[in-house]
């Protein structure tokens, strides 16, 4: 099993969470997935830098290989089930009151100048 210290691989908690959802484990009928961790990170830097497909770095694989099971698992519905295992549940009912939530001294904004009357409004042609 490879280990990763990237910011965009999952850590071994997620992992633990994520890994019962995907389809390829040697307990499902089928094609066993070379490594279920592995292409998950890989979908996971591509979703946290923005590239392309194309541009998933070669150390992942083919990238179209990627590309296409991405898009079989989004089909089958197996993201959703991804993402509503790892989401906080307490985040839902997350409430801030504004009377409690205090502003640095400088978030006031700038101070205005006094305004100067113009020469042409002192003149009285204004």
């Amino acid at each position: 099993m490879k280990t990763f210290t990237h910011r965009y691989a999952v850590t071994d908690r997620q992992w633990a969470i994520i890994a019962p959802l995907l389809p390829g484990k040697a307990t499902d009928c089928g094609v066993t997935a070379k490594d279920n961790r592995f292409f998950f990170n890989a979908v996971t830097w591509i979703l946290r830098t923005g590239a392309p497909w194309a541009d998933l770095p070669e150390r992942f694989g083919k990238s179209n290989s990627v590309c296409r099971r991405f898009r079989r698992l989004a089909q089958k519905g197996v993201w959703e089930a991804v993402f509503e295992a790892l989401k906080a549940p307490d985040l839902q009912w997350v409430m801030l009151d504004s009377t409690v939530v205090r502003a640095h001294q400088h978030a006031a904004g700038q101070k205005k100048a006094t305004r100067q009357p113009s020469a042409w409004a002192a003149a009285g042609a204004g």
